[in-house]
């Protein structure tokens, strides 16, 4: 861990962050109990609270080790849960957990072939890597139902840098804003995040 560099920053290109999290794998789960990240339970609580349906087939983007999947088949445990991550070596640890129906190892701004549509697609703590939103929300767009769910997590900082509601209303037309939390603590144990940088939570539905 201690060898680990400030993730303010995010880490760089596609092939650059595979390799960091592919390192940061097995030391990764207890990393972010130290820091205390508090991205998974927060967003599940807010998903809660926000909708009254239990979505039957779920894809989590960005899975990494199946913190946000394992919060999801809590309170779904019918819901059928697929996951994909740039990382294997994070897939090979959440296979294990026996979360997800099925695992991809793919880049999240990516299109993903499935012949099923879903009713709730989650983001949770990744979208400081998207380099492409408009490819991003139209490819989320794509795979999931008519009426269906997006949650995801952005960071404070960069929602201020990118004008980030600007993005979200240029969507508006096919992702309708549901809700959007106050900015809540990420990592209040991380030296560089404390209280700081924070998240916010957003629900969007397709029209």
């Amino acid at each position: 861990m201690n060898n680990f560099k400030s993730l303010v920053s995010g880490v760089g290109s596609i092939n650059k962050t595979r390799k960091y999290y592919d390192n940061w794998s097995e030391k990764y789960d207890a990393t972010l109990k130290l820091w205390n990240y508090q991205a998974p339970k927060k967003s599940i609580k807010f998903l809660q609270k926000t909708i009254n349906i239990s979505p039957q087939k779920i894809l989590d983007l960005a899975c990494g080790t199946g913190l946000f999947g394992t919060e999801l088949k809590k309170i779904y445990p019918k819901s059928q849960i697929f996951g994909s991550d740039i990382s294997k070596k994070s897939l090979k640890i959440t296979s294990g957990k026996k979360i997800y129906k099925k695992l991809q190892i793919k880049n999240f701004e990516q299109l993903h072939h499935y012949k099923l549509k879903f009713d709730l697609i989650s983001l949770i703590g990744s979208m400081t890597y998207c380099k492409n939103f408009d490819k991003l929300f139209a490819n989320i767009n794509k795979n999931i139902k008519e009426k269906g769910f997006v949650i995801f997590t952005h960071r404070t900082d960069l929602w201020k840098q990118q004008d980030f509601l600007r993005i979200l209303k240029k969507h508006q037309k096919t992702l309708k804003i549901i809700k959007i939390s106050r900015p809540l603590n990420y990592l209040p144990l991380n030296n560089d995040f404390k209280n700081k940088i924070k998240i916010k939570i957003v629900l969007l539905q397709k029209y």
